[in-house]
């Protein structure tokens, strides 16, 4: 009778706390604005029903951008036109900021259906903020417009540039309250440092983002003129740019499974202990995030980990189990440079490459503080390569602590401390929370 396969323990991120408590903020929100607009609907249903209609077409089209983000650009684009709405087609609007809410949510939730349904249910977190950022933003404009009696409903026609730089203040703030929330949810999500999180986050706002909210802001003002035609005018190049961004995306999902497969040549051939590479690189991954890397270089290292033993196809006898560790430090270095010629093969790995022709360097040298032209991500993929070779795929918490002992002695020389600190925070609180298959 054969034995069962041991569990796979996984490295990946939780949802967190973080995603609870935005998720509910954003709950409070939607109940309060729906209860709102039952009692009183807004006098323009028809206005209402459209952008609802346009932002439900965003939802069903939405897209998943790298750094695991989701976002609908179309349906933002048309939540963000609602918000600014001022005149439509020449007649004051008089919908109020708990209406947008209830809009935007409502199409918003119609939108997900077709992707709830396919088993694609949208991120919880990324729709709460949504909600909260448009919650945001309509509660200082509308007011200020006011249907048409407030500050800005009485600029006259000579005065749309400062409409429209208000608009930008606005929209402005309200992306910067998502990229704060976004960055709270990733950095609580992946025990990450919140400014590193807000850089990635900050950064993500900077390109799609902008396009978004520029979207947004020349329907509002197009809307005085076109009526309801402002929204196809400019929400098509919008759609036609998000399909170049999913096929974009798309590719890098494509590419990044060749990597992966790329990395089982080692198990294939019997070098490497099926499901090291993998394990290895969730690890390096979950320290990496702790340790406060961005997300191109989170990439970069999640690659190199994948591929960290390639060079052992180099070698005429493969090494028991395909433990480096249980080698001479010569054949760590050796089979670290052949791989790293390989991946150099591909001509568009260059930055991996390196990383992976570090990873048996050791973190310093006798007399000198630490060796600068080591990368962080090498040092990462040593210790977790390491710990991999002592642990494997077992569950035994004794192999855990032994192993985390046996690098904490080899972080004189051999292992950043910093780093292996880390990783036994990183070991320590996964082996608190269930383990994956």
């Amino acid at each position: 009778m054969s034995r069962p396969a041991p569990a796979r323990r996984s490295w990946r991120p939780d949802e967190g706390r973080g995603t609870v408590v935005v998720a509910a903020l954003a709950a409070v929100l939607v109940v309060a604005s729906v209860s709102l607009t039952v009692q009183q609907p807004p006098a323009q249903a028809w206005v209402a029903l459209g952008f609802g209609l346009f932002i439900a077409l965003g939802e069903v089209v939405r897209i998943r951008l790298e750094g695991d983000r989701e976002t609908a650009p179309v349906g933002a684009a048309a939540a963000w036109a609602y918000v600014l709405l001022g005149s439509f087609g020449g007649v004051p609007t008089t919908h109020r900021a708990w209406d947008v809410v209830t809009v935007t949510a409502l199409g918003t939730f119609v939108g997900a259906v077709p992707h709830v349904a396919a088993g694609r249910a949208p991120r919880v977190d990324e729709l709460a903020r949504r909600l909260l950022s448009v919650g945001l933003a309509a509660a200082i404009f509308r007011p200020l417009y006011d249907g048409g009696q407030g500050p800005l409903g009485r600029l006259g026609e000579d005065a749309n540039w400062l409409l429209a730089l208000v608009m930008v203040v606005v929209v402005g703030l309200a992306m910067l309250l998502d990229a704060a929330v976004a960055a709270l949810v990733r950095a609580d999500r992946d025990r990450a440092p919140y400014l590193a999180a807000l850089r990635d986050e900050s950064r993500a706002l900077v390109g799609l983002g902008s396009a978004i909210g520029a979207t947004g802001i020349l329907i509002a003002l197009a809307a005085q003129i076109l009526r309801g035609w402002a929204v196809p005018v400019f929400v098509v190049p919008l759609l036609l740019t998000q399909f170049s961004f999913r096929r974009y995306s798309t590719i890098r999902q494509t590419y990044h499974q060749t990597i992966r497969s790329l990395s089982r040549v080692t198990e294939v051939g019997g070098y490497t202990e099926t499901g090291h590479s993998a394990r290895v690189a969730s690890l390096s991954l979950a320290v990496g995030r702790e340790l406060g890397m961005g997300d191109r270089d989170l990439e970069q290292l999640e690659y190199a980990a994948l591929m960290h033993d390639l060079g052992q196809l180099s070698l005429t006898d493969p090494i028991p189990g395909g433990a480096t560790l249980l080698v001479s430090r010569d054949e760590q270095s050796q089979i670290a440079r052949m791989g790293a010629e390989v991946i150099r093969q591909t001509g568009v790995l260059d930055g991996v490459a390196v990383i992976v022709e570090h990873q048996a360097d050791s973190y310093r040298t006798p007399h000198v503080d630490a060796d600068e032209t080591v990368p962080l991500a090498s040092r990462i993929i040593k210790a977790a390569n390491a710990y991999d070779d002592l642990v494997g795929d077992s569950l035994e918490s004794s192999r855990r602590l032994e192993a985390i002992e046996r690098l904490r002695l080899g972080m004189s020389y051999d292992y950043d401390p910093a780093v292996v600190t880390v990783l036994a925070r990183v070991v320590e609180y996964h082996a608190r929370v269930p383990v994956r298959g």
